[in-house]
């Protein structure tokens, strides 16, 4: 009897080794496959990358920088990858609702955003947002910057940044600078007044067109606003022209100085970005910086920037997004130091 048990306790021993065993065996080769499956599926999305229409959202009116650029990229985006690329503007609240509605969309890579980064690196200081800009989007690329011009009435006596300055403080708080509240051009002008000890007033407009027309006529004195915008009336001489507020010269304008050349670092502008949701695939986030680049590179596009006042920037995702918490830093300080309160 105790032989019998023997075998039979025997027996289910060696089963439960052989299950065991099987088990094992199972397991490891689960695990070498998902190994070796690991690399083709992170690439995976990138090599599908697009399947299905791509949305590009605009969250300004049509015809502005943003919109402009936006359907010439999707032209040729469309014509690059054979997907459809439709543009959606979504305007309001300086920007937010539709930068908001991308940063809450899937982080797929087929629900993008182009808008003016200076809207994204001020919104933060000035107005309360249901998304962080920095943490909530994902750079893919800086398409294009087009510097801000500082321009003044014809009727002002000022040729030049030192007259300007000079008459200013010598007419302190006379001067009338006419803004859009809460924009990169209203905070330009207060970062130039804080760096040269200015005290002018301020005008406040619902765009800038308002602005350059009040300008031309003479109801305001002084303004800083985008070189697409604001270069033909130079040229026609409604109104005149003081300084460029890019890192040096600009190509376009090489005998107008720059303020930078009189106050260190001073730098505004548009800088129009692509943006994603956060957490949209590194390898489809690197695929589209990689087309814009090349679009931006052709000899039709280039000359289309030009036209449109403006120049490619080259820039990886991760530069961008250090340079945006450095900018929306800047012009937090720029806020709290002149006390600005817009919404």
């Amino acid at each position: 009897m105790f032989f019998r048990h023997s075998l039979a306790l025997a027996h289910r021993l060696a089963q439960g080794k052989r299950r065991a065993l099987a088990c094992l065996a199972l397991t490891t080769a689960g695990a070498l496959l998902f190994t070796q499956a690991t690399p083709a599926s992170a690439a995976e999305p990138a090599a599908s990358y697009p399947s299905k229409v791509i949305r590009i959202i605009v969250p300004n009116p049509p015809g502005g920088a943003s919109d402009v650029l936006a359907r010439l990229l999707g032209k040729k985006l469309t014509e690059k990858w054979g997907q459809s690329v439709v543009v959606e503007n979504k305007a309001g609240a300086n920007g937010s609702i539709g930068a908001n509605f991308v940063a809450k969309s899937d982080a797929d890579g087929y629900t993008l955003l182009l808008m003016d980064s200076g809207s994204l690196t001020i919104s933060p200081s000035i107005m309360k947002l249901n998304y962080s800009p920095t943490e909530d989007l994902a750079p893919i690329s800086i398409v294009a910057y087009s510097p801000h011009i500082l321009v003044v009435s014809n009727k002002l006596p000022v040729h030049n940044l030192q007259e300007l300055i000079d008459y200013a403080k010598a007419h302190k708080g006379k001067l009338n600078y006419g803004e859009t509240a809460g924009s990169i051009t209203h905070l330009a002008g207060v970062l130039l007044a804080q760096k040269e000890g200015i005290d002018w007033n301020y005008i406040g407009y619902k765009g800038g067109s308002q602005v350059l027309t009040d300008l031309t006529g003479g109801q305001i004195d002084v303004t800083m606003n985008s070189f697409l915008a604001t270069y033909p009336l130079v040229k026609g001489g409604a109104i005149r022209l003081i300084a460029v507020a890019s890192p040096q010269r600009y190509a376009a304008i090489p005998d107008t100085p720059a303020i930078a050349e009189r106050v260190p670092d001073f730098v505004t502008g548009s800088w129009q970005a692509l943006l994603a949701p956060a957490g949209t695939p590194p390898a489809v986030v690197e695929k589209i910086h990689a087309a814009i680049a090349e679009i931006t590179a052709q000899p039709d596009t280039k000359q289309r920037f030009v036209e449109l006042g403006s120049e490619p920037v080259d820039q990886t995702p991760a530069d961008i997004a250090k340079w945006l918490r450095e900018e929306t830093a800047r012009w937090g300080k720029v806020v709290k130091d002149g006390d600005i309160k817009v919404f």
